[in-house]
């Protein structure tokens, strides 16, 4: 006996963010408070607010790579033009939204800048040689880079970039809204018109973000460097930004208008596309890894000799575990991709994951922690601190999500998508 094809879904009348969308936003500005009140405490407790200054490095680099990555992923998708993009479209821009917050965060970390870069503190290497304070070593790599590492160059750079990835930001945007307002026999015109966009925007993307973290954090080490580094971050961002929006997208199908939108085909693909993600991140940072080991030159390995000696070898492992490991093993479970609940576990946790690489990447850049993992109230900063700047971001980017309808309704996959996930005759 034939069966009748189930009808296709219709979307709600009412396409804005749940009401839950404000909870969550207050929630993260209690938690926000409450863990700047724990880091002023540790701070105390330890006699130093050093601590609090790496940390807020790591903070501002997980706000900016969801914020940036945000707006890389967007790009991408305008110019791949998967049916994924109307599911992630709205949550995308929202993150790109976010950018003044992540600016804000920078300005003080650029206030910091004696406390967190050696070449910064450092004016005259024959005086800090003299007096110990440097060694032969990196009184050569700052005076070799002191055109580009000097305070003026560091913000001059940081405002550029920010100015780019604002333009970027505000033009995505404010396309994607006067596309929605137009007609939908204008729509290929719009998309041909942000794909040409996007297609220059990521390459300068890529451009503006590897300047930026090697200012932000490999410049911490004046006497490294990596032609990779810049990669490692780029699919960070693509890794953490994803497991941002299978989280954002799975939380908001308990209401309309995603519970309609949302098929487990579409969640199965957005599992797919970060196992993608979690196996070019280990292979780029295996392959900077395994370069420089059968290298084995002095002044390459010490890098990875200060985050492998005096305990830190057990944070490495971790990390190899926590970042690509355990995403990697669960993600090739078919049934765990279609499951929401496991699904945004895994989400959860490849940020904290995320978070703790980053940790492995700051910390021991510092003398007095370089080959020498060690407790102290101070490190406890490294959560307390990324904590209330991540909060502090997730309520605002709650907030953007409240401010645009979650759909838009001329995209050309949208009756695919409203389609029965198993009609057959």
């Amino acid at each position: 006996m034939a069966h009748a094809a189930p009808h296709a879904k219709v979307l709600p009348a009412d396409l804005s963010a749940p009401s839950f969308v404000k909870g969550w936003r207050a929630r993260a500005l209690v938690v926000a408070v409450l863990f700047a009140v724990t880091a002023v405490v540790l701070a105390t407790l330890d006699h130093s607010a050093e601590h609090i200054y790496r940390a807020w490095v790591l903070g501002l680099m997980l706000t900016f790579g969801f914020s940036v990555g945000g707006l890389a992923l967007l790009m991408v998708q305008y110019v791949s033009g998967g049916k994924w993009g109307l599911l992630l479209r709205r949550p995308l821009e929202a993150m790109s939204r976010t950018l003044p917050l992540v600016f804000a965060y920078w300005v003080v970390a650029g206030l910091w800048m004696k406390h967190l870069y050696l070449w910064a503190a450092v004016t005259d290497t024959a005086s800090a040689l003299k007096s110990g304070l440097i060694n032969e070593t990196e009184a050569h790599a700052i005076d070799w880079k002191r055109p580009m590492l000097q305070p003026s160059a560091f913000w001059i750079t940081g405002i550029v970039c920010f100015a780019i990835w604002a333009f970027y930001a505000w033009r995505l945007n404010g396309m994607s809204m006067r596309r929605e307002a137009d007609s939908p026999s204008n729509t290929p015109y719009w998309i041909k018109k942000l794909e040409n966009i996007s297609g220059f925007g990521i390459v300068v993307y890529s451009l503006t973000m590897t300047a930026a973290v090697i200012y932000w954090v490999m410049s911490m080490d004046v006497t490294w460097y990596s032609s990779v580094y810049g990669l490692l971050f780029l699919v960070g961002q693509g890794y953490q930004v994803l497991a941002l929006a299978i989280l954002t997208s799975i939380s908001l199908s308990k209401a309309d208008p995603y519970k309609t939108i949302l098929r487990q085909t579409e969640q199965y693909d957005l599992g797919k596309f970060t196992f993608a993600f979690v196996m070019l991140n280990i292979y780029l940072a295996f392959s900077q890894f395994l370069i420089i080991w059968s290298g084995n030159m002095p002044e390459e390995i010490v890098w990875y000799m200060n985050r492998f000696n005096g305990h830190w070898a057990v944070i490495a492992t971790l990390d190899f575990m926590f970042h690509w490991l355990i995403p990697f093993s669960l993600l090739l479970s078919k049934d765990l991709k279609k499951n929401k609940k496991r699904l945004m576990r895994v989400a959860q946790w490849m940020i904290f994951a995320k978070a703790f690489d980053l940790f492995w990447l700051i910390e021991p850049n510092y003398k007095d922690a370089a080959q020498n993992l060690h407790f102290s109230w101070g490190i406890l900063e490294y959560i307390a601190v990324p904590v209330a700047m991540v909060s502090l971001w997730v309520a605002y980017y709650a907030w953007e999500l409240t401010r645009r309808p979650l759909v838009q309704t001329n995209d050309p996959h949208l009756a695919e998508i409203l389609e029965p996930e198993h009609a057959h005759a």
